[in-house]
């Protein structure tokens, strides 16, 4: 019996319980399980930064914890640590030397993990939960960046037990990203801020949203030369925005596209429209995936404006995703996202991370 093959274990071939053939729904796509993931949902996914040799994941959970494996070449992963805040655990990053692993958690903390040693500090306090950590390595400073329900952005040295700065924003932050020298927030009520990091932060745009929906998820992207150049903004009905932060032709350049959706175009039948969960760019194609509560991740080429790859449906929601950082392994967290409320949890049901190989799939078509 094979172990992602069509035979369950429940009577024999391959037919199931209750006589109809049984298909392996949680992992439709065939890749890779993480041994040990969370006892509960997953938040968030990160990989190491090249810095490091080899490539470690951490996970953070909806059981006050975050983990770290290691992923081999061979794609067997290994638990290595664990670590636990007081409350969920929503976001996690990584030092760009790959020392320290920086988590937010609901218990209104944020800590700092120093991996050789295996032990945390508190390094951040907000007055409700922290949604986003994001380390920032500028010139002249290094901090950890974060973004919080209690409507502040902070930046600490991870010395000092009080913020180097604080801004204020109009209202929660509900998702954001890094790339130096540019930050991006996304906040309750539509709210879009541009930030710029040289020197010091500071507020450089406030931006009027591309999506008349929730904000969902937030990737910053480069241009050819590295450099920060927009971001892919998701909300929580099926559709994504790619905005420029100067394009040369605004009303061209930017456009939003629907995903995350049932049944196409057919106007018969009503759609069913999904969260879009997380946003990753591939870090050597330019190219993005797409999660989804519909259990469904998907590739796309933002240039080309075409998609790339859907997978078959999980039989949950995709609730994280990220790409290592030579683009090889996409790694994608399988697991209830509360989006259908909680009558529809169940807690028998396992949480999943899953790794697959990206090298290939996430080219774009027509390179020249």
């Amino acid at each position: 019996m094979s172990l992602f093959g069509a035979n369950t274990g429940f009577g024999s071939g391959g037919t199931g319980v209750f006589g109809t053939t049984t298909t392996d729904s949680h992992n439709p796509m065939k890749d890779v399980e993480v041994t040990s993931p969370p006892d509960d949902s997953i938040s968030c996914l990160a990989f190491s930064p090249p810095t490091m040799p080899g490539n470690f994941l951490i996970g953070g959970s909806w059981a006050n914890d975050v983990r770290c494996w290691e992923v081999q070449d061979n794609g067997q992963t290994v638990p290595k640590a664990q670590q636990m805040h007081t409350g969920p655990v929503l976001d996690v990053c990584w030092s760009d030397d790959g020392s320290k692993v920086f988590t937010a958690s609901c218990d209104k903390t944020a800590k700092m993990w120093d991996l050789n040693s295996n032990q945390t500090i508190q390094i951040a306090q907000h007055e409700g939960p922290i949604r986003t950590i994001h380390w920032i390595k500028a010139p002249n400073y290094s901090c950890v960046m974060t973004g919080s329900w209690d409507k502040t952005l902070k930046f600490w040295d991870t010395r000092s037990p009080n913020p180097m700065m604080s801004l204020q924003m109009p209202e929660r932050c509900f998702c954001a990203d890094v790339v130096y020298p540019m930050a991006v927030v996304a906040t309750a009520e539509r709210g879009l801020i541009v930030y710029q990091l040289e020197n010091q932060p500071s507020e450089f745009r406030r931006i009027e949203s591309p999506l008349k929906h929730q904000h969902r998820c937030v990737a910053i992207f480069k241009d050819k030369q590295s450099k920060p150049t927009g971001f892919a903004l998701g909300s929580i009905e099926g559709r994504v925005a790619i905005h420029y932060i100067n394009p040369p032709n605004p009303a061209k350049d930017n456009f939003t596209f629907k995903c995350h959706r049932s049944n196409g175009t057919n106007t018969a039948t009503p759609q069913d429209i999904y969260a879009v969960n997380a946003i990753s760019f591939h870090p050597v194609h330019g190219t993005l995936a797409t999660v989804g509560s519909d259990g469904r991740f998907s590739f796309w080429d933002k240039d080309a404006r075409t998609k790339l790859k859907t997978s078959e449906q999980l039989d949950q929601p995709i609730t994280a995703c990220c790409f290592n950082n030579n683009g090889n392994i996409f790694a994608y967290a399988s697991s209830y996202d509360w989006s259908k409320g909680h009558e529809y949890y169940n807690p028998q049901k396992k949480n999943y991370i899953f790794l697959r190989n990206a090298a290939e799939e996430l080219k774009p078509r027509n390179k020249k």
